[in-house]
């Protein structure tokens, strides 16, 4: 059986939602991708009593818990006084974690406050994790079938602290196998239509189904026992690829990279050793920015008043291909005006065309709906999906 595992947060502003707790989604996935899946999330603002009366429910009902946030010097930091008063451990000066902060200030030529010392006051019997990274010591200790590992709510702190203190202790005592996730990646088709596609798949019961909609994709997870033979991975992976056709641009198989649609159209860009220029307009340059950096990327325009004719779009093709020694360019030509833009119930139409070389062009019209930050983000992904079906047609 694997150990029961939760995630704790602290922090006023995280039910708020002034912040997203990212800490607990990258520790979940760590976890995991370690075979020790996270039974639960609890979130609790700056209340001693609501602290003190989860930390005690913890220690009954779980193997292990990760807390974070609340070590810091301020008033509503109220990590390490909750546990002192939800397990009887009074708080004591711990002298080297009170070097380390004095250190961390010394080495950027700043007084310490005398707020800081509040950082050394760990519970007793507590272990420090020593923070190389900030100023607040993290601390470990054992209560009732629990054991609880509290690090800083900052997430590069965190992420330290878990690889350097608490992963290796997972590992030596839940030497678990992971489960093997393979994760395949759509765009273009909405969930509901996935799932019906999949009907008829006699999945084995052992195997987990299950879909994650994202803002650039859609992600369909088929997850198997550790044991599970790969020719059998194999087989109902194809099953599940094959039922969804083109709409598949990536699949995510265990011990493999993982990939987004930028890197498959870059992929297809450099295998045909081409590079490709884009003209926007409803996606006004987040098409661009999704692509910042690549190679293959010759040059970006946004002209948001574009509203011309297909025989227009060739001639601006023709003229930017020139100026940025572009092989392929993605022009957009957008129907609607500003203001049925930006009415969330009005969707706004778009066409995509794209020029390869001497090839005819390539044509395609979508309709987005929403709001209007919504509309670009869909403009941009589905004329780069449309750029990657295009380049895999042409391969064909």
């Amino acid at each position: 059986m694997p150990p029961i595992i939760e995630i704790f947060s602290q922090g006023e502003e995280l039910i708020r939602g002034q912040i997203v707790d990212s800490n607990a989604a990258w520790l979940s996935e760590q976890l995991a991708g370690m075979g020790l899946p996270v039974r639960r999330h609890s979130t609790v603002g700056d209340n001693m009593d609501d602290l003190t009366s989860l930390l005690q429910e913890i220690a009954r009902r779980a193997d292990c818990c990760i807390c974070t946030g609340g070590l810091g010097p301020t008033v509503d930091d109220l990590t390490a006084e909750a546990v002192a008063a939800a397990f009887n451990l009074p708080l004591e000066f711990d002298p080297v974690a009170y070097e380390q902060i004095a250190a961390w200030f010394q080495r950027r030529k700043r007084p310490m406050p005398e707020s800081n010392r509040k950082q050394a006051m760990l519970p007793r019997g507590a272990t420090r994790l020593d923070n190389h990274w900030g100023t607040a010591p993290g601390f470990a200790l054992q209560q009732g079938r629990c054991w609880f590992a509290f690090v800083p709510g900052v997430p590069y702190e965190m992420r330290q602290l878990f690889r350097e203190a608490i992963l290796p202790e997972l590992q030596r005592s839940y030497p678990h196998t992971p489960e093997k996730l393979v994760v395949i990646k759509t765009v273009g088709i909405g969930e509901s239509d996935l799932q019906q596609r999949l009907e008829g798949i006699d999945f084995p019961g052992q195997v987990q189904l299950g879909f994650r909609t994202a803002s650039d994709e859609i992600q369909t997870k088929l997850l198997f026992p550790h044991d599970y033979p790969d020719t059998g991975i194999e087989t109902i992976t194809l099953q599940v690829v094959q039922r969804l056709g083109e709409a598949v641009f990536f699949v995510e198989k265990p011990g493999e990279g993982k990939g987004t649609l930028v890197t498959v159209v870059g992929g297809l860009l450099r295998s045909k050793g081409k590079n490709l220029a884009l003209v926007e307009t409803l996606s006004h340059g987040l098409l661009a920015s999704k692509c910042l950096g690549q190679d293959w990327l010759s040059a970006s325009l946004v002209l948001p008043g574009l509203q011309e004719d297909h025989r227009a779009a060739e001639r601006l093709a023709a003229m930017v291909r020139k100026q940025g020694r572009a092989d392929y360019v993605l022009v957009q030509l957008c129907q609607d005006d500003a203001r049925s833009l930006a009415d969330e119930k009005s969707p706004a139409t778009m066409d995509n065309v794209l020029f390869m070389g001497s090839e005819p062009c390539r044509c395609q019209q979508i309709q987005v709906s929403g709001t209007l930050p919504r509309k670009q983000n869909r403009a941009a992904i589905l004329a780069l999906d449309f750029i990657r079906r295009s380049l895999q047609q042409e391969n064909d």
